[in-house]
């Protein structure tokens, strides 16, 4: 018997019993506790500043159904330990729409999970949720609210929403979790000062840290969906209107060809859509949730950041060297960030950024195999589609033959491929590229089609 069953026949039950709320004038500190029946409590907590001017409190319907809502996503986190085939709500009432709302979102968010750790399941029977608890009231009325909060991860996407709503800065507010060099010095360079940045803190629970190290079931879990509900509670709070998050269209491709598996899944349009109806149906904040990016592909996007000089010595995107606020140099998320740049930028600029020039790294040659589609799965990262990486390595190529150069090693490897002379002489598929399938307002939607046009002015 494997571990996933195992544990589910040990450990049948999990518990979100409650959470509790301390508020002082300044701040919303939140701890929610689950238990896994018969095996070990999780207390982990999130602290939300309050914006003096918005006389918001923890007894407020929206937030307390926000926060609610906010540890139905945290669970998962602690739930995949064993997998408990029974999730008991006892912290809040669900409907049975809701319920299945809930399930489809954990399932779809989990598929990485399931995949890495070899479990089959499905998605009737991974789960059965019973809801115990009081049911939280949706908002009975709109609020007045205006601006936009961002969130910034430290990339290159929110750097460019951030400069896109350049002109809309002094009614916006950045929303940073668990603040860091690149988060605050990018927001600080777009023109924010301390006053419009909103730092939220979120805690694990040490229990889970410890679990993992013995060998329980570990993964990735959704944490874009975390970043949805806990950015529309800080809108809500800070009076801002929307939610703007800086998700492309290449993010609803599959990680793993020939199936629904994305590592990406809560930062996919169909997540997007999902959150933003159930909001508005079950929560009612009046906060407007959507990806302003969704229209564009990533190769677009590293076109008009290429341009943004004044990030380039700060923006990090690695996962590996978050911690110490670096790029590691050796991942899979380096490498792509290094080639969806590359037609863009020299490699001289390329190897000021990154430290070095990875494209004469072997060691990256699998990654690169899997970045281009010869191997059928991608790293589990957010990288860009298949075809975009493809079009921007063909493009340097070209470049690098064109002035005569000689060729670095993924480069030349990448000839070797084919694959060099399938794309190079096709059209730029990205050149005025517009996803319809959006949920982006007119007025923001006017700002990026402008963005466009200049791109092809240049």
């Amino acid at each position: 018997m494997d571990k996933f069953e195992t544990f589910r026949e040990q450990y049948p039950e999990f518990v979100y019993k409650d959470f509790s709320v301390e508020e002082s004038e300044k701040k919303i500190k939140v701890q929610y506790h689950f238990f896994i029946t018969g095996l070990s409590e999780f207390h982990p907590e999130w602290v939300f500043p309050k914006e003096e001017r918005q006389n918001i409190s923890a007894e407020n319907p929206v937030v307390q159904n926000l926060l609610f809502s906010i540890g139905l996503v945290e669970l998962i986190s602690y739930w995949k330990i064993t997998c408990s085939p029974r999730v008991i709500v006892k912290a809040g009432k669900l409907s049975q729409e809701q319920v299945c709302w809930w399930k489809k979102q954990y399932y779809n968010g989990l598929g990485e999970f399931f995949y890495k750790n070899g479990v089959e399941t499905d998605l009737e029977s991974f789960m059965t949720i019973v809801s115990e608890g009081k049911a939280y009231l949706k908002a009975e009325g709109p609020r007045q609210l205006e601006g936009s909060l961002i969130p910034i991860g430290g990339g290159k996407d929110s750097i460019v929403t951030l400069e896109l709503l350049k002109g809309e800065r002094e009614k916006n507010r950045c929303y940073i979790i668990n603040p860091r060099g690149a988060t605050i010095k990018s927001a600080e360079t777009a023109g924010y000062d301390k006053n419009q940045i909103v730092s939220v803190s979120r805690t694990l629970d040490h229990n889970m840290l410890e679990l993992n190290k013995q060998g329980f079931l570990n993964g990735h879990t959704p944490f874009s969906a975390l970043v949805a509900f806990s950015s529309v509670l800080s809108a809500y709070m800070t009076g801002r209107k929307y939610v703007v998050l800086s998700n492309e269209s290449s993010a609803n491709e599959s990680t793993v060809a020939g199936t629904d598996v994305n590592h990406q899944y809560s930062k996919s349009f169909q997540f997007e859509q999902d959150f933003h109806n159930y909001e508005a149906k079950y929560i009612g904040s009046g906060v407007y949730y959507f990806s302003l990016l969704r229209p564009w592909s990533e190769f677009q996007i590293a076109e008009y950041f290429s341009r943004l000089k004044a990030y380039h010595s700060i923006f990090r995107s690695c996962n590996a060297g978050s911690k110490q606020d670096i790029w590691c140099g050796s991942c899979s998320k380096c490498l792509f960030v290094f080639l969806i740049l590359s037609p863009f930028l020299t490699e001289e600029e390329l190897c000021s950024i990154f430290g070095r020039n990875l494209l004469e790294d072997e060691n990256m040659l699998p990654i690169l195999d899997q970045l281009i589609g010869v191997e059928a799965e991608k790293p589990f990262e957010c990288v860009g589609s298949r075809e975009e990486i493809n079009v921007a390595l063909s493009m340097t190529v070209g470049r690098q033959l064109k002035e005569g150069r000689k060729l670095p090693l993924l480069l030349a490897h990448y000839i070797e491929t084919g694959l060099y002379g399938h794309y190079k002489d096709r059209l730029n598929p990205y050149e005025g590229y517009y996803n319809e399938e959006n949920l982006v307002p007119n007025r923001f939607g006017t700002l990026l089609k402008q963005a466009l046009n200049e791109e092809e002015l240049r």
